[in-house]
């Protein structure tokens, strides 16, 4: 039976796993929309604010200060994700009529990326880097996340009324 204990992180990169619980809040809130027959125009929205406010800037900061550190296929397959997530936004904004399960769809490569990083690269990471170096990345993350991040979309359709 696996389990159900959360994964105890480096303090250092701790801001960035706090990041993730906030994804995997994301995916629910899609899914809800979805589920609850949201139009698909407010789903795409709350998908841009959520870019343009936290996704964004936290893959740059992983691929900018950790990924960096070290040179090992899960940095690799992690910035291919990114790369696979960003295609897919774009893809969102760009078609000319919505997708059937692309909202989904999202949901599920971000769940399954969030779990990847915590799972396998972030303990890997962990045990490869130096103490200094864990150190010296905890130093730029805590300067960048001075203010803990918050989701604020006032358009929470994923709440039942």
């Amino acid at each position: 039976m696996a389990s159900s204990r959360p994964i105890k992180r480096n303090e250092h990169i701790m801001p960035l796993s706090r990041e993730h619980h906030m994804g995997l809040l994301f995916c629910w809130k899609l899914r809800q929309g979805v589920k609850r027959e949201i139009a698909p125009d407010r789903i795409r929205k709350y998908i841009n604010y959520f870019w343009d406010t936290h996704l964004k800037q936290h893959f740059e900061e992983e691929e900018n200060i950790l990924f960096n550190q070290v040179k090992h296929k899960f940095c690799d397959e992690a910035i291919v994700q990114h790369q696979q997530i960003t295609d897919m936004i774009q893809r969102i904004n760009t078609a000319g009529k919505e997708v059937p399960g692309i909202y989904t769809s999202l949901a599920a490569l971000i769940d399954q990326h969030i779990r990847f990083e915590e799972r396998e690269l972030f303990p890997y990471l962990e045990s490869a880097l130096s103490a200094k170096s864990l150190s010296n990345i905890g130093i730029q993350l805590k300067n960048m996340h001075a203010v803990t991040p918050v989701d604020n979309y006032q358009d929470e359709f994923w709440v039942k009324v």
